[in-house]
């Protein structure tokens, strides 16, 4: 591997987050590439959503039976780009969580315990990687920085060398962050149990056809192209 492919970016975002949105799980997904072909599957992505006339910015909630084909070559497109990767978490049965008894009474610190679930299996101490994460908001900026350390400290290093840049950033500013959403988005909505929009059932069984399995199940770790980990929370 050369040094230029050593460099990756990854991009995160999530679903069904917030603890007390009533929702049964909550999903994160990250979907990193190397460095050397970002902005030129960024290009792709544009130039798709201009044939499509698909304006603004790409969003799961904005999914559509007027724009059906887009979303169905961009699940084509994502599947036969061999630099781009996915892992998404979901939590199960949001609502057994029990902040009290395993993260001192703070969502917080299960939001980015869960994020470290995530990342921690996608980076190698051989490789270097600049993290992007949807902005939560205003108060994450340190919480941030503890978990890049914590990311490194996990593989012994401790000079924090394998994550060389991790910041909070707006989706519409990341072309690829926007597939995270709708890759987030859709594992989501399969987990949710959901069927009221027939162009995001169209979508997820399209995916789940080009892959030839369900989403709602787990993945090996050694699936690379679209990775999924269930989490089910503990009880006491």
């Amino acid at each position: 591997m050369t040094e230029e492919m050593n460099f990756f970016n990854v991009y995160c975002d999530e679903s069904c987050h917030l603890e007390h949105d009533r929702q049964p799980i909550m999903a994160m997904g990250a979907i990193w590439c190397p460095q050397s072909e970002s902005r030129r599957l960024s290009t792709e992505l544009r130039d798709m959503k201009a044939r499509h006339r698909a304006r603004g910015e790409l969003k799961w909630s904005k999914v559509s039976a007027s724009r059906l084909p887009f979303y169905l070559e961009l699940v084509d497109w994502f599947l036969a780009e061999n630099p781009l990767h996915y892992r998404g978490l979901v939590v199960l049965e949001k609502q057994r969580l029990n902040h009290a008894a395993f993260n001192q009474g703070e969502h917080d610190l299960f939001y980015y315990k869960m994020y470290f679930s995530l990342l921690n299996k996608i980076l190698s101490p051989d490789s270097k990687y600049y993290i992007y994460l949807d902005v939560k908001d205003t108060r994450s900026r340190i919480k941030l920085r503890k978990l890049g350390e914590v990311l490194c400290n996990n593989v012994y290093d401790f000079t924090s060398q394998m994550i060389r840049h991790i910041q909070n950033i707006h989706s519409h500013e990341s072309e690829l962050m926007q597939v995270a959403d709708f890759l987030t988005g859709a594992l989501a909505y399969r987990h949710r149990k959901l069927s009221g929009n027939a162009a995001k059932v169209a979508v997820i069984s399209h995916l789940e056809s080009k892959l030839g399995r369900s989403l709602l199940g787990a993945t090996p770790l050694r699936e690379e192209k679209l990775n999924v980990f269930l989490f089910t929370p503990q009880q006491i």
